[in-house]
């Protein structure tokens, strides 16, 4: 009786491929060299809550970071029952991504256990019935029929085990072959995402605080396009592609001056009006008088949305980011001085 063979997904290494490799490892090395301080932190828990509001986005949650963020503190929040469950799993699953192992079925059923949590019925378990990716009321795709998803999932976690190819690469190969399997009723978007993160965390941690999923997110369609060109090719090349730019661009954002992990002079100017103010903050309109500034749009941009994402500051009213009510406070965790 012969063996069986080692199973290995189609795909090509194209030259686009292979430059993009080159300039993403650059950007890496380059973050890697970043020492953990305060800053850095707040960073990271920023982008945290743009990766999480990225991936559910896709997926249809409305939620906006304002509002995942006064999830994440436990702060009430007015939203469907639903979307909330989504973003409190979501934070629990990411929560778990370094104590996870990528080629791990256990870890795998888990985090599904955990991503949809109070969702579905078969929540950490493959499903049991025939699924088709829909494009309107078009079939894009029909997944594997259900009895052969424990066997095609178990053969492409050892090839990830085994596979000598860098990890941006096998990291994308893998979210590509996840969605072409199918394995779950639900969550299966949610989790080809966590799980190339995961991927791409154990070969550097930096990927823990990169955002990829939000840039996913503001690339949505092109991201559907890639999968299904790969799927009529009959291999995962036009994916692979699709992810690494959007690995690319994110980490480019991380490595650029403006965003590094450092307070802007208008954020520093930002900071200095709201460390006088009183524990009730200040009103957009008294922030902007305060500045000195007219332009509504230049304030926002370059000093109003950079301070939150940092976690700089905080709204009064998370769960109503619109409200006329609004003002903004100092973090309660902020360390700026």
């Amino acid at each position: 009786m012969t063996a069986k063979a080692a199973y290995n997904p189609p795909f090509t290494v194209t030259p686009a491929i292979l430059r993009m490799v080159g300039e993403i490892s650059e950007m890496v090395g380059r973050l890697s060299a970043q020492q953990e301080n305060a800053a850095l932190l707040r960073l990271r828990r920023a982008n945290r809550i743009r990766t999480i509001q990225g991936s559910l986005a896709i997926e249809g949650n409305s939620l906006s970071e304002e509002q995942i963020t006064a999830i994440l503190e436990g702060k009430r929040v007015l939203a469907p029952l639903r979307e909330i469950q989504e973003v409190r799993n979501a934070l629990a699953a990411y929560d778990r991504l370094e104590q996870w192992s990528a080629h791990k079925e256990t870890d795998l059923l888990a985090a599904h256990a955990m991503l949809t949590a109070g969702l579905i019925d078969e929540s950490g378990r493959y499903r049991s019935g025939g699924v088709g990716v829909m494009a309107g009321s078009k079939v894009m795709h029909m997944a594997p029929p259900a009895k052969r998803v424990p066997l095609l999932i178990q053969d492409l976690l050892t090839w990830l085990e085994k596979a000598e190819h860098h990890p941006l690469i096998a990291s994308s190969v893998f979210h590509y072959e996840f969605e072409f399997i199918h394995p779950f009723a639900d969550g299966n978007g949610r989790m080809g995402r966590l799980w190339q993160t995961l991927i791409l965390s154990a070969w550097n941690p930096v990927f823990i605080r990169i955002p990829v999923e939000s840039l996913v997110y503001e690339h949505q369609q092109e991201y559907y396009q890639a999968l299904r060109e790969s799927t009529g090719q009959g291999q995962c090349a036009p994916f692979i592609e699709f992810m690494l730019s959007m690995i690319r661009g994110a980490v480019a954002e991380m490595d650029t001056p403006q965003v590094a992990p450092q307070v802007t002079p208008q954020v520093e100017k930002l900071l200095s009006i709201l460390k006088k103010a009183t524990d009730g903050g200040m009103a957009r309109e008294e922030l902007q008088n305060a500045l000195g500034l007219k332009d509504r749009k230049s304030f926002r941009q370059l000093y109003l949305v950079p301070a939150l994402q940092a976690g700089f500051i905080e709204m009064t009213l998370p769960d109503k980011p619109n409200s006329r009510l609004q003002r903004y406070r100092l973090a309660s965790d902020q360390g700026v001085k």
